[in-house]
């Protein structure tokens, strides 16, 4: 009897710790929840859900300010956009869906945060569906598919480096030399540019978002420097007394705010369905290299990750450029409001709302179906 229990007993005690090892248990085991990746991934895991949530949560509140744009546009009482509760719940959630993004990169690398934007893209031809009822493409499930197999692909291979940047460790950055040659380089390249869009008129969307890249790669590398040095700030290790912290801080929001500057542009003069895709691939580009470049992430990876993890970005974009591609522009259609009873004004007379502001103006052109009616 004995003898046969011992034999039972030490199967079950090592299938129970083969158990424990693999799922994060006590154990010795190296499956992918084990102890000791876990304990090492585990900084990394939680910037990519942080990257991953605030990039859907940018995706909803997007949809709720255009869900709350219609509902104005269809009230027979016009009133200003910023008097719709609806509109301040999405800004609210935009809000924080930046916070998050900002906080990811004080625990997850440049090269692996960045390319999760496209969660917001995709995400957001998907909730569209619920919320502005549009229709589901198959370019979107083909698309959603893509860019979520290149997610998985982003995060298996993404470089495993130390996340806790100390001042001391970003001042020795800034002056690498790799780093100095790189700025150099990228700021000739911005001037030539510049003076193309300032000088000659060129207002081509590759030269619009090859400058948005460009502040880009500045914006990610000060804003993982900043988010560092407050996370480390906040677990007691005091880094905001160094004034390399506010180099940083002047730096991102500089470069953020020319960098949303030359977006807007782009996206004034072009479609969205044009502008998104390659936006997302030259932002996604130019902040991997800067990674490269001035964290040095990808130092000691092997050719394998490194390759794999160049076609998850592939695919994310390809992914990214599928969804957006023969996407309808909507434009809102605001009815004119007939001016006949107004002392002056012809009975021909339209006014509407006025795009660039809150006032209403009059239009010149008379509308066709009115002149038929006379």
């Amino acid at each position: 009897m004995a003898s046969g229990w011992g034999p039972r007993a030490g199967s079950w005690t090592s299938s129970h710790a083969s158990w424990n090892a693999s799922f994060g248990g006590q154990g010795t085991g190296s499956g992918p929840l084990s102890g000791p990746w876990y304990s090492t991934h585990k900084a990394q895991l939680l910037g990519v859900l942080l990257a991953a949530a605030s990039n859907f949560l940018i995706s909803v509140s997007l949809n709720i300010q255009k869900c709350a744009h219609l509902r104005l546009v269809c009230q027979a009482e016009q009133k200003p956009y910023y008097r719709s509760k609806l509109w301040w719940c999405g800004i609210i959630l935009l809000g924080l869906g930046e916070v998050g993004n900002f906080t990811a990169y004080g625990f997850a690398p440049i090269t692996l945060v960045a390319p999760l934007g496209c969660v917001s893209v995709i995400g957001s031809a998907f909730i569209s569906v619920f919320f502005l009822k549009k229709t589901m493409r198959t370019a979107d499930i083909l698309g959603g598919t893509l860019t979520i197999t290149g997610i998985y692909l982003l995060v298996t291979f993404a470089p495993n480096v130390p996340q806790e940047l100390t001042a001391r460790q970003v001042q020795n950055y800034l002056v690498s030399w790799p780093f100095l040659v790189y700025s150099i380089l990228e700021i000739i390249i911005f001037c030539i540019l510049l003076y193309f869009y300032k000088r000659k008129a060129v207002k081509h969307i590759l030269v619009l978002l090859m400058m948005v890249a460009l502040l880009a790669s500045m914006t990610v590398i000060a804003v993982k420097a900043v988010s560092s040095m407050i996370a480390l700030s906040v677990k007691g290790k005091m880094q905001l007394t160094y004034s390399v912290f506010y180099i940083m801080s002047v730096l991102m929001a500089t470069s953020c705010a020319f960098q949303i500057k030359f977006l807007n542009q782009a996206m004034h003069l072009y479609e969205a369905t044009a502008v998104v895709p390659i936006n997302f691939a030259f932002f996604t580009t130019s902040a991997i290299i800067s990674g490269v470049i001035f964290y040095q992430e990808f130092q000691s990876a092997a050719f394998l990750n490194v390759f794999m993890f160049l076609f998850g970005c592939l695919l994310s974009s390809l992914g990214v450029f599928i969804t957006a591609r023969n996407k309808k522009e909507e434009h809102l259609h605001i009815p004119f409001i007939d001016c006949g009873h107004i002392p002056g004004q012809k009975l021909t007379g339209k006014i509407q709302p006025d795009y660039h502001s809150s006032c209403y103006g009059t239009l010149n052109k008379e509308d066709d179906s009115v002149k038929r009616q006379n």
